[in-house]
């Protein structure tokens, strides 16, 4: 296995990152995660743009949008991939102790590629189980939820809930009670014919996936509701789904105390998803993407 590091290909055992990295030390980067589909990255230059939203955010110097680009493409290639998951992380970079973001010369750049595997299909004819964490969303007014940041450890304590109780996904809710995400995931539901998703004011990271489930579904008629929500206005839903880069759109089976079957406007927009995914595999070959 290849990955790239900094400014060149290496082989696994030799992608290595100082102890000194700010990364390490504190959590200080970004990262973004994509799927390839048939050597295709897709929505490249939209995940590169939320990269480098999340780069301002934390002021970190990042390389020209062409050079990750073809550090991308070039990683997928080394590993003789097609359909591949795909990540990028950049890190403050290697400096002395210390909080202060100039102690940081240069980033540190990472991109890993490997062989996607794919989900359990039972996951999408059955559907997933989430709970209701307890822990909350960080505090909008703490850490800008727009950051796709490497201090992921709000999301971990989590998903530690969830896998303490069996359960495939959590969602968590703002300080104020109001459903927010997963924690890896933005969640939907549908609701007397009405598409329902927390909108970005509860405190989210807007997914790549979210933003395209929502197009379609707007584009084919379907009413769709981004507002504040809490627990109580999901349970009664006839349809409960996350979406993901990497899972699409994943019907959920049961919140809490409540199932669900996985109902026809999840698989139809699902459906549209993966058109979607066809149309942009298309134009990108006919481009010579």
């Amino acid at each position: 296995m290849y990955i790239f590091l900094n400014d060149r290909m290496v082989k696994e055992a030799d992608a290595c990152v100082s102890v000194y990295d700010h990364g390490f030390l504190y959590g200080d980067g970004i990262y973004e995660t994509m799927r390839s589909y048939e050597g295709v990255v897709f929505m490249l230059d939209r995940h590169i743009d939320r990269l480098w939203l999340s780069a301002s955010l934390i002021k970190l110097r990042l390389p020209g949008r062409g050079f990750l680009r073809d550090a991308i493409y070039e990683t997928i290639e080394a590993n003789g991939l097609s359909d591949a998951y795909v990540r990028i992380t950049v890190s403050r970079g290697r400096g002395p102790f210390g909080l202060d973001p100039g102690l940081c010369r240069e980033p540190t750049i990472v991109v890993i590629a490997r062989k996607f595997k794919e989900y359990p299909a039972a996951y999408y004819q059955k559907g997933t189980e989430v709970i209701l964490a307890r822990t909350r969303r960080n505090l909008v007014e703490a850490i800008d939820p727009r950051i796709k940041s490497l201090n992921f450890l709000n999301n971990i304590l989590a998903k530690t809930e969830a896998v303490d109780r069996g359960a495939y996904e959590a969602i968590m809710m703002n300080k104020d009670g109001y459903i927010a995400e997963g924690t890896v995931s933005n969640i939907f539901f549908v609701r007397d014919s009405r598409l329902c998703t927390p909108s970005s004011e509860v405190g989210i990271l807007e997914g790549i996936t979210r933003e395209v489930v929502l197009t379609v579904a707007k584009a084919n008629g379907t009413e769709v509701v981004e507002g504040m929500f809490r627990p109580e206005d999901i349970f009664p839903a006839q349809e409960v789904f996350l979406t993901n880069t990497t899972g699409e759109v994943m019907p959920v089976s049961r919140f809490e105390h409540v199932s669900y079957g996985v109902g026809a406007t999840t698989r139809h927009l699902h459906g549209l998803y993966r058109a979607e995914v066809s149309l942009y595999l298309e134009e990108a070959k006919r481009a010579g993407s």
